[in-house]
């Protein structure tokens, strides 16, 4: 199976490029720079919002499956590129399917639901309060009506709360880092009582490469754990496994309004899919 993934440098495209490759399979690493990516992929450098004519799906190569995580300031919610992008991202995975493209998986959040409290299906209605859950909001809907025109298999991979290789990222657990660095002793928090899906890169990318790699489930699939925990028994649990002396301060910032007192993903297609792979 050749599988072609466009945002391959990024934060977890990087780690998605190894793991399947270590699985066998021949992969396309497509981004604006691949410096990070391993080598053994296909490397191509291009900006996909800037393409040339012709039938771009031969052009990258004729993939059995896309996995499309580019994605502009993923980490700035609120930013007008999700907007301005958002006729980018639906032509060139257009341009794929015209082209010939059978089987494409794009990445999601769980930005695009807003706020909800308890369990995310694939049919918890979406009401997104940021630009970035409005983009995706706004690809999911549009990218699975046209698959579905054109006979396509869609799969729309809706993720949750990440951690690891965390320097790497904009998260809480890679700010606690960079301020242990920094030889600071404490750490200003919330009341850490909101319970979230957080789910480990590896794991992520383990559940990303079964889905991909299998066409029989497709629609929206929750990549995620199922299993709410509160944000400071997490972040506790963060500190002690990576032996840092910094110290929570609970109560310098008010919990957030908007905030879910608990919201995370139902775990039952990506748990068929991981028995349809028999992995567990």
């Amino acid at each position: 199976m050749k599988i072609l993934i466009t945002g391959a440098n990024g934060y977890i495209g990087r780690h998605v490029v190894y793991t399947l490759i270590e699985k066998g399979y021949d992969v396309i690493a497509c981004d604006i720079t691949t410096t990070e990516i391993d080598s053994r992929a296909h490397k191509i450098d291009l900006n996909i919002f800037n393409l040339q004519e012709g039938n771009i799906f031969e052009q990258l190569g004729s993939p059995d499956v896309c996995l499309h995580m580019a994605w502009r300031n993923g980490f700035v919610h609120n930013s007008n590129t999700h907007i301005g992008d958002l006729s980018a991202h639906y032509d060139f995975l257009t341009r794929l399917i015209d082209g010939g493209l059978r089987q494409l998986a794009v990445m999601g959040s769980m930005h695009e639901v807003g706020y909800w409290e308890g369990a995310i299906d694939e049919n918890t209605p979406c009401n997104p309060t940021s630009m970035y859950g409005i983009a995706k909001d706004a690809l999911r809907r549009s990218i699975l009506l046209y698959g579905q025109q054109h006979d396509t298999i869609i799969q729309w991979l809706r993720c949750y709360y990440i951690l690891g290789d965390d320097l790497k990222s904009s998260s809480i657990f890679g700010k606690i880092l960079k301020a242990e660095k920094d030889g600071k002793t404490t750490f200003p928090f919330t009341t850490g009582k909101n319970k979230y899906d957080f789910i480990q890169l590896d794991v992520l990318t383990r559940l990303i490469v079964a889905t991909i790699t299998q066409s029989k489930i497709s629609g929206i699939i929750n990549c995620c754990t199922g299993e709410p925990m509160s944000l400071a028994e997490r972040v506790e649990s963060f500190i002690k496994e990576k032996n840092l002396n910094i110290k929570l301060e609970y109560g310098v910032f008010p919990d957030r309004s908007y905030d879910s007192p608990c919201v995370y993903g139902d775990s039952s297609k990506i748990n068929e899919i991981l028995a349809l792979k028999n992995e567990t």
